[in-house]
């Protein structure tokens, strides 16, 4: 649970409606061992989610604050100089007020602003099932460490349970807090790992208030379902082009003219999953090859000889093609692709006739459309 509260909090920032006029103060006190003078750091995050420093300041007998004016409410973290952890809070004009423990930032106590409250609100429920699930890996790792496979695979299934009560606690948060940024950050993370379908998200979002979805992060959420629509089944798939692994570049379209069904798969060789999958792949393009059949790996990878290699290495034949940018190559963006494999299966006329088939489901598919 603490990993889901740190991606859910750590890998987002949020952008909101517009603001008072007068700026924000926020006064923060921190107890603990700290010397005067002890630099504290206002940190917020890039396009690229990088970290960037907005502000410092310095503690004086366990006390420091920030002024400033704030165009609009976003996602902010307190850091302290050689200290472990950090404070998220929203920031936002107002007088925001902070206080916690230096040995238990995560557990800081925000007030004083509309959206701090109902972030406060959040990270009641979150934390408490933050120390549940701590308290459960606990137990798994003393059972492992005394060998009792027993109770370790009846924790396991337990802790299985446990996740779809986390998920389930996001879910009605979002949907019971239509007016709250965390909301957005909540719809966002679970369409980002696929934990709800495509329409459930539309349908959440749809229910945020006006005032959410002027948001930045309810912009991109808008954007995304939208790009959504572009690579569903029936849809004509998007046109793309890259490098290939001799330093020519390839469309999508020439690939297409040439076969009645394409594959296009993304893969990389960093994926096991991937990996695993390339000999099914390598068996049906082998068999249907001659009957129109072709492929086109969209490979996700960083570095061009680990590519290559693993293109020779699991005897892969078809056409190849990188950005060599992981999860930011744009065509993985313009297909709306955040985990692999994915795959895409396109007619003669380019239109999406089925998506990630893995194993026995896409050679059947692929003989169903060919035969």
């Amino acid at each position: 649970m603490k990993r889901i509260f740190i991606a859910l909090v750590g890998t987002l920032f949020l952008g909101a409606c517009a603001s008072k006029e007068e700026g924000y103060t926020l006064n923060a006190t921190v107890a603990g061992d700290l010397e005067n003078g002890t630099k504290v750091y206002l940190k917020t995050t890039d396009s690229l989610n990088q970290l960037v420093d907005i502000d410092t300041a310095s503690i004086e007998n366990g006390a420091f604050n920030f002024k400033g004016s704030q165009t609009e409410p976003k996602l902010h973290y307190i850091f302290i100089d050689e200290n472990r952890g950090n404070v998220p809070f929203v920031l936002e004009n107002g007088d925001i007020e902070i206080t916690f423990q230096k040995d238990s930032m995560n557990y800081a106590k925000l007030k004083g602003t509309s959206q701090n409250d109902l972030f406060m609100d959040f990270l009641g429920g979150s934390r408490t099932l933050s120390e549940r699930a701590a308290s459960m890996q606990n137990d798994m790792r003393i059972a492992a460490q005394n060998r009792d496979t027993a109770t370790v695979t009846s924790l396991r299934e337990e802790y299985i349970e446990f996740q779809e009560e986390v998920k389930d606690y996001n879910i009605d948060y979002a949907k019971q807090n239509p007016n709250a940024l965390i909301s957005v950050l909540i719809i966002g993370s679970l369409m980002n790992t696929k934990a709800i379908s495509a329409d459930e998200v539309k349908q959440m979002y749809e229910n945020l208030s006006p005032e959410m979805k002027a948001t930045e992060p309810a912009k991109r959420l808008k954007e995304q379902l939208d790009r959504m629509k572009s690579t569903e089944v029936g849809a004509v798939a998007p046109e793309f082009s890259a490098p290939t692994p001799n330093g020519n570049v390839l469309a999508l379209s020439e690939v297409k003219k040439n076969s009645k069904l394409t594959l296009v798969d993304f893969w990389a060789a960093w994926c096991r999953p991937c990996r695993a999958e390339n000999p099914n792949i390598v068996a049906v393009y082998n068999k249907y090859r001659d009957k129109g059949f072709d492929v086109v790996g969209v490979s996700l990878d960083t570095k061009a000889e680990h590519w290559k290699q693993a293109i020779e290495s699991d005897g892969l034949e078809w056409n190849h093609i990188s950005n060599l940018m992981r999860f930011k190559d744009p065509i993985a963006q313009l297909y709306n692709i955040n985990a692999i494999p994915a795959a895409f299966l396109l007619d003669e006329n380019g239109v999406i006739v089925a998506k990630n088939l893995r194993g026995p489901a896409l050679e059947q598919k692929v003989a169903e459309l060919l035969n």
